[in-house]
């Protein structure tokens, strides 16, 4: 039987060490990017983007290549601060002024915001019993729902980061893998595809329909914004703040610092790259393969819809790697995700004053509490509307909402609270400024088309 988990949140003098120099112990301390691609490549890419392209055909491709690039430098100054304060993301964000109940202002909208957001999670959950569901009909979509509830439950309840990071790996690249093969197919059929009708697609004009999809896919797709707050919490629990040590801006402490930071950036830049590759992937098949034939995924054929993205462009004998890549790709999203937001909430209770820091135990079975509120409840929500397209719209909408948060709260850590050694050059500094400002209009337009309906 294994010992008790190891607190992987407290400074300890034992667990400093430099970030390695040569690439292979670098690559083996890289993980947290690829955790949060699980998160990323899922329901967004899966449904909302190909549905966006179904809609609109390659008209957004700009959204889509903008939503990739303009978050992670939010994401990068995020990581920056808790690798030099050894903080976590939500004490970090704590820290921004405004009116407080116990904690922040931001740190309520956060809490408020996710919860909403969990609607999208609901309709990964029907997505994914949907499509099990055509492979073994005997058993109901509602049973199918129970039964990945108990699975997730049982995976992770009994897990820490080392079995998360590994199923991520494996469902990140299966299916990306799949989608890519799928997308360079489709650019050899030339009724479906042609660089120039792509190269139309980035000119930066709004869709004429879609507009709400086009809003939730910038909310969803890339770097989301309930994963701008995840991955300070995965960054701790890979041990890059650990290895650093507690701050005290000496000249040693400063170096390992900026190792562990230029080995955060490596980290962010290889999911970046795997994570747009997978998005424009699924976008072309959608505007490609769907657009032409007005096939747009509802709630009743989102799943036979989804597998003519593969069948037309692979042929009949991907119909089974479909299967088994949308069910890897949905359910790793739903365990990624579901991971990652026990931790934070239970962190948001900490701050709330009801356990000790280093109370790891007491943190642990909060962390379990919402795992098993975080799996149920969405769950729950799909039993209830029934329809996977629109929660997953839905969820991306609010997502939107929360970027501009996680922008402004960022802004103000770069400024007032990272350590003057290690602050980024002044061009990181005016990117961090634009991308908040874009997702401010992301947030704008969310807001209008919630108000529309």
């Amino acid at each position: 039987m294994s010992g008790p988990e190891p607190d992987p949140y407290r400074l300890r003098p034992e667990d400093v060490a430099e970030a390695p120099a040569s690439l292979v112990p670098a690559l083996q301390r890289l993980g947290p990017g690829m955790v949060l691609a699980a998160a990323i490549v899922g329901s967004g890419e899966l449904i909302a983007t190909t549905t966006l392209g179904a809609q609109v055909g390659y008209a957004a491709l700009w959204i889509v290549l903008l939503s990739c690039a303009v978050k992670p430098v939010v994401q990068a100054e995020l990581g920056r601060y808790t690798i030099a304060s050894g903080e976590t993301g939500l004490e970090g964000l704590n820290r921004v002024p405004g009116p407080r109940l116990r904690v922040s202002w931001l740190l309520w909208a956060w809490a408020l915001m996710v919860f909403t957001s969990l609607v999208q999670v609901g309709g990964m959950f029907g997505g994914l019993a949907q499509l099990v569901h055509l492979l073994v009909p005997a058993v109901s979509v509602s049973m199918w729902v129970l039964a990945f509830v108990l699975l997730t439950l049982a995976l992770l309840l009994g897990g820490g980061y080392e079995r998360i990071e590994r199923l991520a790996l494996v469902k990140v690249g299966f299916f990306t893998l799949l989608t890519v093969l799928a997308a360079l197919v489709l650019t050899r059929m030339p009724e479906q595809f042609s660089w120039a009708r792509a190269a139309e697609g980035l000119r930066p004009t709004l869709p004429g329909s879609g507009l709400a999809t086009a809003v939730a896919v910038f909310g969803i797709t890339g770097v989301g914004g309930t994963e701008l707050f995840m991955y300070p919490y995965w960054c701790v629990e890979k041990g890059y703040a650990r290895f650093v040590g507690r701050p005290d801006e000496s000249g040693a402490w400063l170096s390992r610092a900026r190792g562990w930071i230029r080995l955060m950036h490596v980290d962010i830049l290889l999911s970046m790259v795997v994570y747009t590759i997978a998005t424009v992937a699924f976008y072309f098949l959608g505007a490609g393969v769907l657009h032409g034939t007005g096939r747009v995924p509802a709630a009743n054929d989102m799943i036979p819809t989804l597998s003519s993205l593969y069948t037309q462009t692979l042929g009949e004998w991907a119909l089974p790697l479909f299967y088994l890549g949308a069910t890897v790709t949905l359910y790793g999203t739903i365990f990624a995700a579901t991971a990652a937001h026990s931790r934070v909430y239970a962190d948001f209770c900490r701050l709330l004053g009801l356990f000790d820091r280093d109370d790891y135990a007491t943190r642990v079975r909060y962390r379990r509490g919402f795992l098993v509120l975080l799996t149920v409840f969405p769950a729950s929500l799909y039993l209830l509307f029934e329809s996977p397209v629109k929660m997953v719209v839905a969820g991306g909408i609010v997502q939107a909402l929360l970027l501009p948060i996680a922008g402004f709260g960022t802004i103000y850590l770069h400024h007032r609270h990272v350590p003057a050694p290690l602050r980024p050059w002044r061009g990181v500094t005016v990117a961090l400024w634009l991308s908040t400002a874009v997702m401010a209009v992301a947030g704008i337009y969310a807001v209008i088309v919630s108000l529309r309906g």
